[in-house]
């Protein structure tokens, strides 16, 4: 079993920058991807960023491309979402998940899901 605890979230002004984390215990994720999603309410859970269990190539959706970076330290089992010039469309709960995919970029491809975080940007 795997547990996930992402922090970080929180309130900003549009064109500020958020930096989420996501610590994992239990299990070890090394041989896991990891990705994060955002929510909002009566919404599908949307797809932002993913990063594979081995090398370096991740995936980020369109609406994020240069503005949002995924990272993930495998000796400290944590995930990041560093996110830049943010919008009030990135308003939402932030998820970080695990896969025992290679990589994923679909909700039902992940094992194991936080909490999640909030993240809320005024204009």
């Amino acid at each position: 079993q795997v547990q996930l605890v992402e922090s970080g979230g929180g309130l900003v002004q549009a064109g500020n920058s958020l930096r989420l984390s996501c610590t994992a215990s239990g299990r070890t994720i090394g041989s896991h991807s990891m990705g994060w999603f955002r929510q909002n309410p009566g919404k599908e859970r949307e797809f932002v960023a993913a990063v594979p269990w081995v090398g370096t190539s991740t995936r980020l959706a369109d609406s994020v491309k240069g503005r949002f970076t995924i990272s993930r330290d495998k000796t400290r089992n944590t995930l990041y979402l560093q996110m830049n010039s943010l919008k009030p469309e990135d308003t939402a709960i932030y998820y970080c998940a695990a896969s025992r995919t290679t990589i994923a970029t679909t909700a039902a491809d992940y094992d194991y899901w936080g909490q999640g975080t909030q993240v809320t940007v005024s204009s």
